[in-house]
């Protein structure tokens, strides 16, 4: 993951201040063809890009209204990947049009025209991974993980589609999203294989000499 940090600090809501505990991700999608986080990150830090509009959300109210979100993927000036922070993580953000502000951290992923397959699964990439990053720092788990639609079905969002109306348009769901971040969470397994087992330490201490001269390092004697 690309991790940035740009709060956006002429945002009213930054300037409010106000503090929750985290108790879920709220994922979001910005509804505009626009790939580039000029568009919602500013000013520039020398990878973002100018934002010619001055139209980002570093602004009390951004186009008018009262939003912000915790952070932000797409694409850097350079056409890769990145993520940018834009609240701490423990701020009430006003992303959700709901109660969810004051329980779930909101990012959104910046949308294309929605049928590019390498930009989907680029930024679904840095989205799972942000949301592992989070889930380990903030101790949550996978099923704390909903998107802006599903909020509206909990009674905790505003009606919005997002992020099902683009991820379905190249065989993804939620629960597909949810199970890729169990499974980067889940513990790596480590499987052994023993070559040799031997009544007399000195052939075994041996065998481990040769293993050894041939690559394996981490090659080692266990006595039974």
């Amino acid at each position: 993951m690309d991790l940035n940090k740009l709060y956006l600090t002429e945002n009213e809501c930054f300037k409010s201040g106000k503090i929750m505990v985290p108790k879920g991700i709220m994922v979001h999608s910005t509804g505009a063809n626009n790939p580039n986080l000029r568009r919602y990150v500013g000013p520039n830090d020398g990878k973002l890009g100018v934002n010619t509009y001055g139209n980002h959300w570093n602004q009390a109210r951004p186009d008018g209204r009262q939003v912000c979100v915790h952070a932000f993927i797409g694409k850097l000036a350079d056409g890769t990947v990145a993520t940018y922070q834009t609240l701490p993580w423990d701020y009430v953000g006003w992303h959700s049009g709901g109660t969810a502000n004051n329980t779930h951290i909101g990012f959104e992923i910046c949308e294309d025209g929605l049928d590019d397959k390498d930009y989907f699964g680029a930024v679904y990439k840095e989205a799972v991974k942000l949301c592992v990053y989070l889930c380990r720092k903030l101790y949550l788990n996978a099923e704390d993980i909903i998107d802006h639609s599903e909020g509206h079905k909990l009674g905790i969002a505003g009606n919005h589609a997002d992020v099902g109306h683009w991820f379905k348009r190249h065989g993804k769901s939620m629960d597909d999203f949810r199970a890729d971040v169990l499974d980067a969470l889940e513990p790596v397994k480590l499987y052994r294989v023993q070559v040799g087992a031997f009544k007399d330490r000195r052939n075994a201490e041996q065998l481990l000499t040769e293993l050894k001269v041939y690559g394996f390092k981490d090659a080692f004697i266990r006595n039974e």
